[in-house]
């Protein structure tokens, strides 16, 4: 892989590379690589909802959750799992 850093690329000129350096890789660097993206792209979710749940806790908006659940159940006749 060429000795460029994140600090020194944009990433829109830094996506052509990593493709041409994933093609080059062997099958088994590939799944590792796979992984690596797929706990990224978790983190990078979990970011996102955790920074979303935040806000509407502080807006309020999660207070009347377990009442909306409530109501929820009643108007689909379920009752509470214990």
């Amino acid at each position: 892989m060429s000795s460029l850093t994140a600090a020194t690329v944009d990433p829109e000129k830094l996506r052509p590379l990593l493709h041409a350096e994933v093609d080059k890789l062997r099958n088994d660097s590939l799944l590792v690589l796979h992984r690596v993206a797929m706990e990224l792209e978790l983190d990078e979710v979990s970011d996102r909802l955790n920074a979303g749940f935040d806000e509407d806790r502080a807006n309020g908006k999660l207070a009347r959750l377990p009442e909306m659940i409530r109501e929820a159940r009643i108007a689909l006749g379920l009752r509470r799992i214990p």
